[in-house]
């Protein structure tokens, strides 16, 4: 299967199949597949800007029902250091995080077994009583499909509820591989494949939007990574509801897989940039520094990516697998600017939120590109 011809029909704008998904990522010629991935990124971004958020991962509790062998941040129900944050301090973090220029909240945490839908509610509306200016970007489907367990509701009715109480989007975690095969090995006690896309398309049904993710370079396989994509460009033909998509590399320190080597940034530009080609529905793809650091993740925004992602004010769960990189503001817009571009803040819905700074940069052409 001629590489250059899958490229060039990506470029055009013509669908991949799987198996075309397939060679690029058993492919070894990375300069070509980000090539490709950039044009297209050039096709559907053609304003001279990039983009990034402001917001706050809050982690509400690592108590968890599940066991993850890639979770360096969970703990165990009754264990001596598992936590629930305190409304207090969950509001103060939102004050810290608005008084910086965010936005949002990135509210996630683990599969708590005996917290009621009741308390998730009351949360919701008492940071959007203080903030009401923020989007709460909270509940991945793992969490949102235990509720329906822990509480004996349906689905729906939890989605409401939690909509009615101040939900504005919902986060793409907890996706890992969307393959059941690898789910079940690395995973017991969390949402399965079908589950965790009908989270989405139930969420999406009521008019609301949500991010998408894979974390991989764990126990799958290149043709389970496609199939994640598959899956999630199934999903989206259907719905339309995922504003973006964001992979990044499993991180086994302090894990129960460190024993795995670790995958590095060739592995991670390679498969985000065959995601930029495989995602045809979905137009944002965002940059993981969080995992890979100031300059692959600036190297990202020439592999697909059209946004730097989050400055991640607060950010726990990849720190605890020993990986911790913190950017700062000014880096974040200096990293785009070195590319050529205007940095531009935007939200959840990929609105732009701050006002343009006049500035010189000089245009970037397929010419340059490195």
């Amino acid at each position: 299967m001629s590489i250059q011809r899958i490229l060039d029909k990506a470029v055009a704008g013509e669908r991949l199949t799987p198996e075309e998904g397939l060679a690029l990522l058993q492919s070894y010629d990375l300069a070509a597949i980000g090539r490709a991935a950039d044009a297209v990124t050039r096709r559907l971004h053609p304003e001279p800007i990039r983009t990034y958020n402001i917001d706050r991962n809050i982690n509400y509790t690592n108590i968890c029902s599940a066991v993850c062998d890639f979770c360096a941040f969970y703990r165990r129900p009754k264990d001596p250091e598992g936590y629930v944050l305190p409304l207090e301090v969950i509001l103060d973090k939102v004050r810290e995080t608005v008084e910086l220029g965010g936005d949002q909240i990135l509210m996630q945490g683990g599969l708590h077994p005996e917290l009621k839908l009741e308390w998730y509610e009351e949360l919701l509306r008492q940071i959007k009583q203080h903030f009401p200016q923020v989007n709460l970007h909270a509940f991945s489907p793992p969490e949102l499909y235990a509720f329906t367990k822990v509480n004996k509701l349906p689905l729906r009715t939890v989605l409401l509820r939690l909509k009615e109480a101040g939900l504005g989007s919902i986060p793409g975690g907890g996706a890992e591989i969307l393959v059941d095969r690898v789910r079940r090995q690395i995973t017991r006690g969390k949402v399965l494949t079908d589950d965790w896309l009908n989270v989405m398309r139930q969420w999406h049904a009521l008019g609301g939007v949500s991010t998408v993710t894979m974390m991989f370079g764990h126990v799958e396989t290149l043709a389970d990574r496609i199939e994640h994509l598959e899956r999630v460009r199934q999903l989206q033909d259907e719905t339309g509801g995922f504003t973006a998509f964001i992979c990044w590399t499993f991180q086994p320190e302090h894990t129960d897989l460190a024993h795995l080597p670790p995958a590095g940034s060739f592995d991670y530009l390679k498969t985000q940039a065959v995601s930029r080609l495989y995602l045809d529905n979905i137009r944002n793809i965002q940059s993981s520094w969080v995992t890979q650091g100031l300059k692959i993740g600036q190297l990202a925004l020439l592999y697909g990516a059209n946004d730097m992602g989050s400055l991640m004010i607060e950010e726990n769960v990849v720190a605890s697998a020993g990986t911790v990189h913190y950017l700062t503001l000014d880096e974040i817009r200096d990293a785009i600017r070195e590319l050529g571009y205007v940095p531009r803040q935007r939200n959840v819905f990929y609105q732009l939120i701050d006002q343009p700074q006049p500035t010189h940069l000089p245009t970037l052409t397929p010419a340059t590109w490195v």
